[in-house]
């Protein structure tokens, strides 16, 4: 009766996908799942039997789209199937709703590269058991859904106690995710050099910075350090400190590029890519991806042309034509990663902030007092204001440092974008930085592109 009802789900989901794009009511990421899992609520369970290779799941505070956006397409540069929420829907509807729509009872995929919004995961493995997991960082996101770090932690944590045989790929750098390593099969990726050769972005950070306790309590001490608490660690009261990457990086950060050398562990191999992603928080991103590449045992030469080959898309540095206008879209949600991209700010661009508070970007947002948006003060052109909290905003960037005079509100983001692409010198970049739900928005619009 369950099968029958899985292969029903799969018919419904289809009708209904088809229905709500026709009526221009969602974007379809999240809503046909919503309803399989009503109608079928062990439809998860049924999925894992059509991926004929292996399946890797993606969690961690900031980078999961990204980081699986890449795998996937190095699975897909070396002619695999792969099924992948590309969308970065990734609460169990999310995931539901992207298997819901591709799967049929005769098509298999060879791969499942899965993003999982981190509250979420332990529930996704009641019903899908993946091969691997792969870890990208921990820092503090929307106090009012997630609370502090540690509750963060203990549900990666409650997720993979649930899954006895799954390999883990973590950030070595990040103390919080390194320790979900012990006593588990784990493969570790970490920066041993990052090197800043760019003279438009900044590489200090005005950000506070938390202080990490060790295990045992006492105070992590650093090495180096690359931002927030990611970095080389140990502490001097016991045995606990950074382990050593199975997969060092060296990177150089350019302006709109970075250069990256992985030394493999085991066989002292060096591997060179170019990753068109700016900043250092993607050249994190395209470590993780091609550790837990290398690690499934892609070729060299098919990760290499897939890194080379990737645009990142959805607002994580995305890079669209506005009003024949060059303009780069970079989400911010969260102070640490809000605080890397605008390190990265063209300041001579024209800036658009547009901050929402719904529920998927967090009601709470003292965050923005927590970001260093002090990195804008120097701005050349306009910066406007947009979203349901435009104006919190221009009281934060006031407090930055940016004369008022030069500050813009405009709360209908749409008519903020306009406003900043008005110039008729097509030289003139535009930088827009949107939360979440904000960026839904943005992905909707209709602008002209020359």
């Amino acid at each position: 009766m369950n099968k029958v009802r899985f292969y029903t789900s799969l018919i419904l989901a289809r009708l209904l996908y088809m229905s709500i794009k026709l009526l221009g009511k969602s974007s379809g990421t999240s809503f046909a799942g919503m309803m399989t899992l009503k109608f079928c609520p062990d439809f998860l369970s049924y999925c894992r039997s059509y991926i004929t290779s292996s399946a890797v799941t993606v969690t961690g505070t900031n980078g999961k789209t990204t980081t699986s956006g890449l795998l996937a397409h190095i699975l897909e540069t070396d002619n695999n199937s792969v099924i992948h929420n590309v969308k970065g829907a990734n609460m169990l509807t999310g995931v539901a709703n992207v298997f819901a729509l591709n799967l049929a009872p005769f098509k298999k995929f060879n791969y499942a590269v899965i993003e999982s919004d981190e509250a979420y995961l332990t529930k996704l493995y009641d019903y899908f058991c993946p091969d691997f997991l792969v870890v990208t960082n921990l820092f503090r996101d929307q106090l009012d859904r997630y609370g502090e770090l540690s509750t963060t932690a203990s549900f990666i944590q409650n997720g993979i106690d649930k899954v006895s045989g799954m390999l883990l790929v973590l950030n070595a750098d990040d103390p919080l995710v390194a320790n979900f390593g012990k006593n588990r099969e784990a493969f570790y990726y970490g920066f041993e050099e990052v090197e800043f050769c760019s003279d438009v972005h900044n590489t200090d950070s005005n950000a506070p910075t938390e202080v990490f306790n060790c295990v045992c309590g006492k105070p992590l001490k650093y090495g180096k350090r690359f931002f927030a608490q990611q970095g080389h660690y140990a502490c001097e009261e016991c045995d606990f400190k950074r382990p050593e990457p199975d997969y060092k990086g060296y990177v150089k950060i350019y302006s709109d590029y970075s250069d990256l050398k992985i030394v493999e562990k085991l066989s002292g191999k060096s591997f060179d890519f170019r990753i068109n992603l700016v900043g250092l928080y993607n050249a994190y991103n395209a470590l993780a991806a091609i550790s837990c590449a290398m690690t499934m045992g892609i070729e060299y030469s098919v990760i290499k042309e897939a890194v080379a080959s990737y645009h990142s898309i959805f607002g994580r540095t995305e890079k669209r034509i506005i009003n024949g206008h060059e303009t780069l879209i970079q989400l911010i949600k969260n102070p640490t990663g809000a605080s890397e991209v605008l390190k990265t700010v063209d300041l001579s661009s024209n800036i658009v902030i547009a901050i929402n508070d719904n529920y998927a970007d967090g009601r709470d947002i003292s965050w923005l007092w927590d970001s260093d948006f002090e990195q804008l003060k120097d701005a050349r052109k306009l910066v406007i204001t947009s979203g349901i909290r435009a104006k919190d905003m221009a009281v934060r960037l006031k407090y930055a440092g940016i004369p008022q005079d030069r500050i813009i509100v405009q709360e209908d983001i749409k008519s903020a974008i306009e406003q900043a692409s008005e110039s008729e010198d097509k030289n003139e970049k535009i930088t827009i930085l949107p939360s979440y739900t904000a960026l839904l928005k943005i992905s909707k619009m209709k602008f002209k592109k020359g």
